[in-house]
């Protein structure tokens, strides 16, 4: 039931069980909203994650493919933003849900700003180097970066997930945020025990640089790695591990399994570029296991050098890496455990609740 004082949350879509989706859940749930996104797919959180008032806007598959999916979800949401005025406050979370803001004055829009689109702005090279250019795709780009401004600029009130992320909004939008740091579910994540194996739970693209640890441990067949996850590079890390039976490749896991082998782990990797927060090193630190991390974006934020993990220097090597795993021994692991578990409370989900009923009830 909508009505003028309910609560809309907008997201991009679930097609991951990722940081962003972790954000909208909580707000739907914890606000008592109605959640809106593009689409789900089977890979994303079980049933039970989701409230009973949701709307699936039902993005065909077709649309869904890189390249083709923040456009498509952009015009998606662009076309419902008379539903999403029905709503006396709306909450958006991702890069194509803002095209669904309404014009300001018929009630409050707030953004909560995983990060400026890195296609369009900080890793906008990056991206054209990976995606063929054409007229057309240019077009489309100019288009994307000009219909996203204008939606920020409705915005009333804007929330970066990280200072990280407050400084590229500040760069690249010249505009100020407030900071609430995402929510981890620190009590579901537990300390079991010490398996002998090290443990990656990052998407498996090429931001999140899970080759380099793939390469590392093909150079230490004494250490074994756990890959849980996906992405577009997952068939080619397979093929490169082919010859290494120390490196185990899972795909998703549900949620329980995950938690379990967070537990299990001695420690785990996550070493991507410039991250936007990063919620994966909190859980690990919630199991109260030490993250080998890298020195910029969120996990400066987040982990604590010496204490809670180990940062590389962010133009770290494979030999840097290699040497880390080394030097993050089980021993070495077991002494950051309890400094591990006290430093994740600071992003508690009843954290983030908080400091989004200040923002909302302004």
């Amino acid at each position: 039931m909508t009505g003028p004082e309910k609560i809309v949350v907008v997201h991009d879509y679930f097609g991951i069980r990722g940081g962003g989706e972790r954000v909208a859940l909580s707000l739907a749930h914890n606000f008592g909203a109605t959640l809106m996104f593009g689409y789900r797919t089977s890979e994303t959180f079980e049933d039970d994650m989701f409230s009973a008032d949701i709307r699936d806007l039902g993005l065909p598959s077709i649309f869904q493919k890189p390249g083709l999916r923040a456009a498509a979800l952009a015009l998606r949401f662009q076309a419902s933003r008379h539903t999403v005025q029905k709503y006396r406050t709306r909450i958006f979370s991702g890069v194509s849900a803002p095209f669904a803001a309404p014009e300001p004055g018929s009630g409050r829009n707030i953004y909560y700003c995983h990060t400026p689109p890195r296609f369009l702005y900080d890793q906008k090279d990056h991206f054209a180097r990976h995606v063929r250019g054409s007229p057309m795709r240019t077009r489309a780009l100019e288009w994307f970066r000009t219909a996203y401004e204008a939606a920020f600029g409705r915005m009333d009130v804007v929330v970066a997930n990280s200072q990280t992320v407050r400084e590229r909004i500040r760069t690249f939008l010249g505009r100020d945020a407030a900071v609430v740091y995402p929510p981890c579910d620190i009590d579901a994540y537990k300390w079991i025990g010490q398996d002998p194996f090290y443990l990656s739970t990052a998407r498996l693209s090429p931001l999140k640089r899970v080759d380099r640890i793939v390469d590392a441990f093909i150079r230490m067949p004494d250490k074994r790695l756990v890959v849980a996850s996906q992405g577009d590079d997952f068939e080619m890390l397979k093929r490169r591990a082919a010859d290494s039976p120390n490196i185990t490749f899972l795909g998703w896991v549900g949620e329980e399994r995950l938690r379990t082998l967070m537990g299990q782990a001695i420690a785990t990797l996550y070493v991507p570029i410039d991250e936007d927060f990063g919620i994966s090193p909190v859980e690990s630190m919630a199991a109260g296991k030490p993250v080998i991390g890298v020195a910029e974006g969120g996990l400066r934020e987040t982990i604590l050098p010496g204490e809670t993990g180990l940062l590389l220097d962010p133009a770290f090597g494979v030999d840097q890496l290699v040497e880390a795993v080394q030097a993050m021994t089980p021993g070495r692991a077991l002494a950051m455990r309890s400094a591990c578990e006290v430093r994740s409370v600071l992003f508690s989900e009843a954290r983030f609740i908080a400091g989004m009923h200040a923002v909302v009830g302004k």
